[in-house]
């Protein structure tokens, strides 16, 4: 027998369950990583056809998939694919044969001259995005960003909310930022959002009330570059009423959000970063959406604003309407001046709700 020749390596239901293990805690860190398997092995291999190796964003090789000469070009076309985040054929090999283009072709440096090819399929994090709001807009447009596949967590700095761990946000650099405060510290969380490193910063607001934010945010320092990053109104306009429409004009501006910067980038999910600088520290999970109530509940010093559902502070309340000898509270001039386009309507949405909560 050739003493070039290792018997192949047969992947066991423990080792298989190591690798998957393993993808689930990269998963869960949002850390990138690719599976290689291979899908032809032609002798003499140390090798066999359904072996498996999963390649970190880091180039940290795990399982078996061949021999030493083979495994920098195994773990250099995995770190392309994390970087291009697309699955690629890759064939190690010295045989005669004609180019294929669908196929990355390189000689095998192993002596046995044998040959190889292998399936890379990479697995990149979808891009993170928070959320800055205790409104119930806020909390919606968190749990539907989750529901189309992006990354998502509540920024809040509320009695009713999370307080955000501002350090787990710097070393996680969200990809975007949506702010849905909506009255409720404004120019505080747009300032924090754009003095961030994320791509966009998106703003739940009208036209005329995104011009006096930004220039509010030039009084504070932000400069025109950063500015240009922010986009108000968050959405496509499909005239939203409720939190669960504004929420959902707000997702589909990040959606298109995400596609436009998959488009400019050759790393869609790491936004162009070069994988050398993608940190393999594990970071604290961020507080999750359900962390704040979708329907805050009215209580003692509070006001439920009948436009948004948002709970007002009664005491410190800036927005106040007269009607019909009752006082009604908001939480922005927004929602005060949508209340006086239709008064009725709004204040029998609130009565319908409160009937429903049993209140």
């Amino acid at each position: 027998m050739n003493a070039d020749i290792v018997e192949p390596a047969v992947v066991s239901v423990a080792d298989t369950d190591t690798l998957l293990q393993l993808e689930q805690r990269l998963i869960d860190a949002g850390e990138p990583f690719a599976v290689v398997t291979v899908i032809r092995a032609a002798p003499p291999t140390s090798t066999r056809v359904g072996a498996q190796a999963l390649v970190e964003g880091d180039g940290t090789l795990h399982g078996w998939i061949g021999g030493g000469c083979s495994r920098p070009i195994v773990i250099d076309a995995a770190r392309d694919a994390i970087r291009s985040g697309q699955p690629k054929r890759v064939r190690i090999s010295n045989e005669p044969g004609a180019p294929d283009a669908e196929v990355e072709s390189h000689a095998m440096p192993c002596a046995s001259n044998g040959a190889l090819e292998l399936f890379i399929q990479p697995t990149v994090p979808a891009p993170l995005v928070v959320v800055f709001g205790a409104t119930p807009a806020a909390h919606e447009a968190c749990v539907l960003a989750r529901r189309v596949g992006l990354r998502a967590s509540i920024a809040a700095d509320s009695p009713r909310g999370a307080r955000f761990d501002a350090d787990a946000l710097s070393r996680m650099t969200p990809a975007l930022m949506l702010v849905a405060t909506q009255g409720d510290g404004d120019e505080d969380a747009l300032e924090a959002a754009l003095r961030s490193t994320a791509s966009a910063v998106l703003l739940i607001a009208s036209q005329r009330k995104a011009e006096r934010l930004r220039d509010a945010m030039r009084l504070r320092g932000i400069g025109e570059t950063r500015l240009a990053a922010l986009r108000a109104p968050a959405g496509p306009p499909i005239h939203a009423h409720t939190p669960q429409e504004i929420a959902l004009g707000a997702v589909a501006g990040l959606v298109a959000l995400r596609h436009e910067l998959e488009q400019a980038s050759a790393a869609p999910a790491v936004s162009g970063a070069d994988l050398a600088t993608v940190t393999t520290e594990p970071v604290p999970p961020l507080p999750p959406c359900e962390t704040i109530d979708a329907r805050p509940a009215q209580a003692v010093g509070r006001y439920v604003n009948p436009v948004c559902g948002m709970s007002v502070e009664i005491a410190t309340a800036k927005h106040v309407v007269e009607y019909r000898g009752e006082r009604v509270y908001f939480c922005c001039d927004c929602c005060k001046t949508e209340f006086e386009r239709a008064p009725e309507r709004y204040l029998a949405i609130a009565a319908q709700g409160a009937k429903g909560e049993g209140r």
